[in-house]
């Protein structure tokens, strides 16, 4: 495709243009190879298009050189940029398609029946494992029944070396166990079978991009602190936040105008000022477009916002669709109270109900909140401390893996929510049943 693409738009004796295809083949083949092998924790997690993406730009740089130095090499502008759209297009296609199809499954041997590895299991049953087999598990002591949680009981620690022997498992995932010190012992003995280890809940950070917080030990929270944590500088990110926010602050302002008339059309103010949590804490008031109606809590009291709301108006749910109502969030971006990706902020009202019902709430603090983030492009509303749980498997996930390269990500992939919009915004699609639908799947409306 890049050879007989390059031959199209490079002008001179053919001798010459098969001579510009094939470096620009190799160019490209060479930086999408590249992109891939720098891989990392966080790459899986983020899923092949920014591993792609991260190749065609390396590709991108290394083409515009060639076309500097070498004259024989020299493309335009307009169709390096082209060059690169067709790259992106057709490796990223080919990575999910290969991952999907081609790639045969990990199979996987579950150590452990805590409740993180029937969640495990559960996730794995209902199709959220894509690329991964489960042979079964192996528990600390031997029981009469031959399944758990639906999954085949292989037998117990002592038989381990046995049991991967028999199953050859390419991946061993060790859950919360008493008998740990024999676990590791059995796996040594067994190490000739060529597997790999790993602890649950690294596992979910690789595979699913979260940090399941049933059995989360306070231990995981030091690995932040880590010597070996690569650091994402603070000056890196405000920076990327000023620049991004002054961006899309002059691309958007002629909309606020427009937001305010339409939304005027209902009682109340246009712009809703809600006190919210910020980094360690501390309040800020955050600023929205309103979006429903003036008495939305009438008795004064916070109320939980779910997906097809019946409390907003007909224009604010088209401004929660495409997210415009969260555009003067960008003062708040500005003013250093928030960021562009970090968890959203949450009210105080539910600062009690939140930190005795989901371990480790407060742990999200510790970062700057944001006007998107992970948890906002993986998962729906939040409209309990339940929800709010398996919404901060997410938060905690960008806890640890946050970097210039994540941001860079979950600001794309919320680019292109916002293209398509949000269907689960509209109170005319609600049903019976989806808010704790909601709960769990489709995009965000925070």
């Amino acid at each position: 495709m890049v050879v007989g693409f390059t031959l199209t738009v490079v002008q001179g004796r053919w001798s010459e243009r098969l001579v510009t295809a094939g470096v620009q083949c190799l160019i490209w083949t060479a930086g999408v190879a590249f992109g891939n092998a720098l891989g990392g924790p966080a790459l899986t997690a983020l899923g092949p298009r920014v591993a792609v993406g991260r190749g065609v730009l390396i590709g991108l740089v290394d083409s515009a050189a060639a076309s500097a130095w070498f004259p024989g090499q020299r493309l335009s502008v307009g169709a390096t940029f082209l060059l690169a759209a067709i790259v992106f297009t057709a490796a990223a296609e080919w990575e999910t398609l290969s991952l999907r199809h081609v790639v045969p499954a990990v199979r996987l041997l579950l150590v452990g029946t805590s409740v993180g590895a029937r969640n495990l299991i559960e996730d794995l049953q209902i199709g959220r494992g894509g690329g991964y087999e489960l042979v079964g598990v192996v528990e600390d002591h031997q029981r009469e029944e031959t399944e758990f949680a639906g999954a085949p009981l292989l037998g117990n620690v002592a038989q381990l070396p046995s049991v991967v022997e028999a199953h050859l498992p390419d991946l061993v995932v060790l859950g919360p166990s008493a008998s740990r010190p024999q676990v590791l012992l059995r796996l040594l003995d067994a190490a000739a079978a060529g597997f790999r280890v790993v602890e649950l809940t690294e596992f979910y950070e690789y595979a699913y991009g979260r940090v399941p917080v049933e059995d989360l030990p306070r231990e995981w929270f030091l690995s932040v602190l880590h010597l070996y944590q690569r650091p994402y500088s603070r000056f890196t990110k405000r920076t990327l936040d000023i620049v991004g926010a002054g961006l899309l602050l002059l691309l958007t302002l002629p909309l606020f105008p427009l937001v305010a008339m339409l939304v005027h059309r209902t009682p109340g103010p246009v712009i809703l000022r809600q006190v919210r949590l910020g980094e360690h804490g501390r309040p800020f008031t955050i600023f929205k477009f309103r979006t429903m109606r003036a008495d939305a809590e009438a008795d004064g009291s916070a109320v939980w916002a779910v997906d097809h709301d019946p409390r907003l108006t007909p224009v604010g749910s088209v401004l929660r669709r495409f997210r415009i109502d969260e555009l003067p969030q960008l003062w708040n971006v500005l003013r250093g109270e928030m960021s562009l990706v970090g968890p959203r902020p949450e009210r105080p009202e539910f600062l009690g109900e939140l930190a005795a019902c989901v371990p480790y709430w407060t742990r999200r603090l510790l970062v700057k909140p944001g006007l998107t983030g992970w948890a906002q492009v993986r998962q729906g509303y939040a409209a309990s401390a339940e929800a709010t749980a398996y919404k901060l498997s997410y938060d905690f996930w960008y806890l640890r893996h946050r970097s210039l390269m994540v941001d860079l990500a979950v600001l794309l992939r919320t680019l292109a929510v916002v293209l398509r919009g949000d269907v689960s915004a509209a109170p005319w699609a609600a049903t019976p049943a989806a808010p704790a639908v909601a709960a769990h799947v489709g995009e965000p409306v925070d």
